[in-house]
């Protein structure tokens, strides 16, 4: 940006700053002439205002409105734009009838300097106005996100947020509101109330809506089966870390197991049973006997085995066991009854618990069965002979039941078919019946995982499963739907129910699940079995079911009326959280009375009224507004810590403070430096911190909204797909955060000679040696280093694909379009827009009959066109070795070479994209670093920059310069700046 002259004025500069400051009421009195009238005035009325005055001033730029230096001083942000015309000489146009000499250029030019510093040190540490805004819509997202923990995405249905000059929408300038968007702002909160999960102990967010039943099953189900599939139970490698544990040198303790364990991501409690098993010496005889040997014989070969033979042996070890297991496990029949249906819930749910209590038992009449074989053949198989004594048959059944016990025939069981149909029931048909009880045309869930909590779980993690379990009958009315579910099927798919004895019990009734109908329907159901001569297995089935039932029921029962206050009080701690600051009494009164008055004079249940509560939180200003504490004092005075802490989280992630971030603002301690600093390098590391890249760096460099750029003929590059696109929209990101995260210099996203790929990328760019890169091609989410990237064109951003194509229009490249975009993102420059009736290029390149270094040639003849197109189409064609969609080629898409020589600004010339690097290090790097200071200064405050920030920008610069151009020391001197600390006091506002 040429503000750096600014920065760079010399001692004229410095003494007409003095007059203009010092003697300002000695000209005003003697009746000086002051020199914006004498020559700025003058030079507005000769150069400038034919064109721009008037209702139809060129640019909608009316320099007739300033009449006096308190004109311009108000308006300087428009100052900025004439000051760097003037210096690049683009005004007066080449057309223009007359031009100003070069003296009166200067002078004009050295007069808005002067005053530019004068004015920013007059203010200097004025934090400027800060104004209480909505959030973006990306920031309402991520808020959303990190509030709830769930990333729901709410304003997908939103208008685009504009953005300021700067080019950022999350600053008060631009984030207006409209009864439209109120609107969806009450929309996305009812939203994300469907998404609200009352739990036993409080609330959640599940991430699809759990209004109804079914919505609730699947969550509950869901998490409880992603519980059960994160167990280790895969028993061969534990075989495996058997073999570590008999190498380790200390010895082996329970220091050892559980390292060892980590270390593979493994049980430890089951670690120690499995090695109990192979390397103990109780009861060794039969299974557990052979098993040793089989196991010390293939842990000697493995010393002599590689990694994969190794594994491979104790897969097929592991085998062998199971399948012995298998054979050894125990099997329940289902018991039957006259007139009760085999799938009755009295009958499947007995036969579930005492299957569910034999995982880790022994089934003795298989041995007793195979005990006449003479020779078994198949390995562990000869286990199963019970020979000997009576004595060693005992020690032999032993070690049996040992063994059983040891390796369950099933940790857990996730899904079940209808069994009690014999084979049918285990039909593929039949899959996908997560948790079920295996029941016919009801619902019903059943807990069969007593192995995995006796055996593999700790103590935290059995208390979190059994929590899981509690939560699907708390929020799903499990056990009330499965009773109902019951009436209903003995009434109608049943006939044992269908007489008049039982009209009092209807799936339909309300207090179909009471204690007192509960009680009973057993009492008649029982009878009626007793009458119809059920034996006493029926019988005991029949009871325990009503038994059981009526005390899930009651339990939940109990949950539920507890939960009240649970949930409450839960409601206040997310109020809290949500509006980002304590809440006072009058606030936390309000939000309970609102609750209370929904389910006392309007007849809401706790549920309904609980979400009504948590919308009118989502609808709440407190929620979707930033705001400051109001200064109590004049002049400048502090932001609050809560504030800050606010600032600070949603600078460096586009969302709310942490729990670490608000509980130092609450003690008063974020405002210290060294603390601020401490925050700052720990948020960066963060995950939050991509929002930075994507927010921050996408707006900065015009990639945001990448993700839908549909501009590219996809017959004509049918390479550019959606997998392609989405890894050209992440590159980028992935370089910004990395040079944020790992404190490189600012330089790099120029002259990095690196960058990221997947495979999809890798591929688009050439990447074809493995000592490059190794990444898997099928993958989309597996992302590498390309640290050596300039072997194939590519490091920092300007190579960038994602650059290169959406400044493009499709079938050819745009040096127009690529050269605007360096000299206006990365450089900082202010370019006027064209002029009406600009003749197009050819909209394809293989069509055009001269290439496109040649047309923009002839372009450039129009003097009203080169003004402008000198500034950056020499630049734009360094990049002519870069297709329509970043693809590097050296012909053009007519069959030309490509020529990418550039004549740059200023009379230097180079070739391709590292003479445009060597023309940006040698003569424009310090523009890059002070846009760049300059643009995330601005996103950092939430606002357009202002003439009282420009002497803290010149400390960044000058930082920057002697700390190695290190980005994390530009972050924490702008969280350490005064414009980010402070805020305008009472009086200054109401000044202004």
């Amino acid at each position: 940006m040429r503000m750096r002259f600014a920065f760079k004025v010399g001692l004229w500069v410095v003494g007409l700053f003095a007059a203009f400051s010092g003697q300002a009421d000695q000209v005003e009195a003697s009746g000086q002439v002051e020199p914006f009238r004498e020559s700025v005035l003058p030079f507005l009325d000769n150069y400038c205002v034919d064109c721009h005055s008037g209702k139809r001033a060129k640019a909608k730029f009316d320099v007739s409105v300033y009449k006096s230096e308190a004109d311009v001083i108000g308006d300087f942000g428009h100052w900025d734009l004439i000051l760097d015309q003037l210096q690049s000489k683009a005004m007066p146009p080449e057309e223009a009838d007359v031009f100003p000499s070069a003296e009166e250029r200067e002078s004009v030019i050295d007069w808005i300097v002067a005053i530019r510093k004068r004015e920013a040190q007059r203010n200097a540490g004025d934090p400027g106005a800060i104004s209480a805004r909505r959030l973006s819509n990306s920031e309402y997202n991520y808020t959303i996100r990190d509030l709830t923990g769930v990333d729901l995405q709410p304003t997908r249905e939103f208008p685009i947020d504009p953005a300021n000059e700067a080019g950022f929408d999350n600053t008060g300038e631009s984030l207006s509101l409209s009864p439209a968007l109120l609107k969806k702002y009450l929309d996305a909160a009812r939203e994300v109330a469907d998404h609200l999960a009352l739990l036993p102990n409080g609330i959640t967010f599940a991430s699809h809506p759990v209004m109804t039943d079914t919505d609730r099953d699947k969550y509950c189900v869901k998490r409880i089966v992603d519980f059960y599939k994160r167990q280790p139970t895969k028993l061969s490698d534990y075989f495996l870390a058997c073999v570590e544990l008999k190498k380790s040198e200390e010895g082996i303790s329970a220091g050892a197991i559980e390292s060892v364990a980590d270390s593979h991501h493994l049980s430890a409690p089951y670690l120690g049973h499995i090695w109990n098993l192979l390397a103990g010496s109780d009861h060794s005889a039969g299974p557990v006997q052979i098993l040793r040997d089989d196991w010390q014989e293939i842990s000697v070969r493995a010393e002599a085995a590689t990694d994969d033979e190794t594994r491979s042996l104790m897969e097929s070890l592991a085998n062998r066991v199971l399948t012995l297991r298998k054979k050894l496990a125990v099997e329940v029949d289902f018991p039957k009854a006259p007139q009760i249906h085999s799938g009755s819930q009295t009958m499947v749910y007995w036969r579930n618990r005492r299957q569910a209590a034999s995982r880790r038992s022994l089934n003795e009449q298989v041995l007793k069965r195979m005990g006449d074989v003479s020779e078994m053949t198949a390995n562990m198989d000869r286990s199963l002979i019970l020979i000997g004594s009576d004595c060693e048959q005992e020690e032999q059944l032993a070690a049996f039941e040992y063994f059983c016990s040891i390796i369950p025939n099933e940790f857990y069981i996730s899904e079940r078919g209808r069994e009690f149909l014999g084979s049918d029931g285990n039909s593929k048909n039949e899959q996908g019946r997560l948790l079920s009880a295996g029941l016919h045309s009801m619902m019903g869930y059943f807990r069969d995982d007593q192995p995995l909590m006796e055996l593999m779980l700790e103590d935290d993690e059995r208390v979190e499963l059994d929590e899981l379990w509690r939560e699907l009958n708390f929020m799903a009315s499990a056990p009330m739907r499965q009773h109902a579910g019951f009436v209903w099927f003995e009434r109608t798919d049943s006939r044992f129910m269908r007489g008049e004895e039982f009209d009092f019990a209807r799936a339909e009734d309300k207090d179909v699940t009471s204690e007192e109908k509960i009680r009973r329907l057993g009492e008649v159901y029982l009878a009626k079995a007793v009458d119809n001569r059920a034996d006493e297995t029926a019988q005991e089935a029949i009871r325990e079911y009503f038994i059981n039932i009526n005390a899930s029921v009651r339990e939940v029962e109990r949950d539920r009326l507890a939960a009240e206050s649970v949930h409450l009080t839960a409601l206040l701690e997310f109020m809290e959280r949500a509006f980002r600051r304590p809440i006072g009494d009058t606030e936390s009164k309000d939000l309970v009375a609102f609750y209370e008055e929904r389910r006392s004079l309007e007849g809401a249940s706790h549920e309904e009224a609980i979400r009504d509560a948590l919308v009118s939180i989502l609808v709440s200003p407190h929620f979707w507004y930033r705001f400051y504490e109001p200064a109590e004092g004049p002049g400048i005075q502090p932001l609050t810590d809560v504030d800050l802490a606010s600032r600070l989280s949603y600078f460096l992630w586009s969302s709310m403070p942490d729990e670490e971030l608000m509980q130092l603002a609450k003690r008063g301690e974020l405002r210290d430096p060294a603390t601020l600093v401490e925050q700052t390098r720990r948020m960066i590391q963060d995950p939050r911190a991509r929002a930075l890249a994507v927010e921050f760096g996408g707006a900065w460099l015009d990639f945001r909204r990448f993700e839908n750029h549909n501009s590219v003929d996809r017959n004509r590059f049918p390479e550019f797909n959606e997998g392609l696109r989405q890894a050209m929209f992440e590159e980028p990101v992935r370089l910004i955060l990395d040079v944020f995260r790992n404190d490189r210099s600012a330089l790099d996203f120029l002259f990095a000679k690196d960058t990221f790929v997947n495979g999809a990328l890798a591929k688009h760019y050439g990447v074809s040696d493995p000592q490059l890169v190794e990444v898997d091609t099928n993958d989309p989410d597996h992302w590498a280093h390309l640290a050596e990237a300039e072997a194939v064109g590519r490091g920092g951003l300007l190579p960038m694909a994602v650059f290169q194509t959406k400044n493009a229009p499709g079938l050819r490249t745009s040096p127009v379009k690529r050269g605007y975009w360096v000299v206006r993102q990365l450089l900082g420059e202010h370019i006027p827009p064209p002029p009406p009736n600009v003749p197009e290029l050819p909209s394809d390149e293989e069509l055009s009959v001269l290439s496109l270094p040649e047309q923009l040639a002839r372009h450039r003849e129009d003097p009203s066109c080169a003004g402008c197109h000198d500034r950056f189409d020499g630049i734009g064609l360094a990049f002519e070795g870069y297709g329509p969609v970043g693809e590097r080629r050296e012909m053009d898409l007519g069959g030309r070479p490509v020529q990418n020589k550039s004549e740059f600004p200023g009379g230097a010339s180079a070739v391709g994209l590292e003479g445009l690097k060597d023309y940006l290090r040698s003569s424009r790097q310090d523009e890059f670093v002070e846009n760049l200071a300059r643009k995330l200064f601005s996103y950092a405050l939430g606002r357009t920059l202002i003439l009282s920030d420009d002497l803290e920008i010149e400390k960044m610069l000058s930082t920057l310069q002697n700390d190695g151009y290190r980005m994390q020391s530009l972050l924490e001197r702008i969280v350490l700046s005064p414009q980010f600390l402070n805020r305008q006091g009472r009086v200054d506002l109401a000044e202004r």
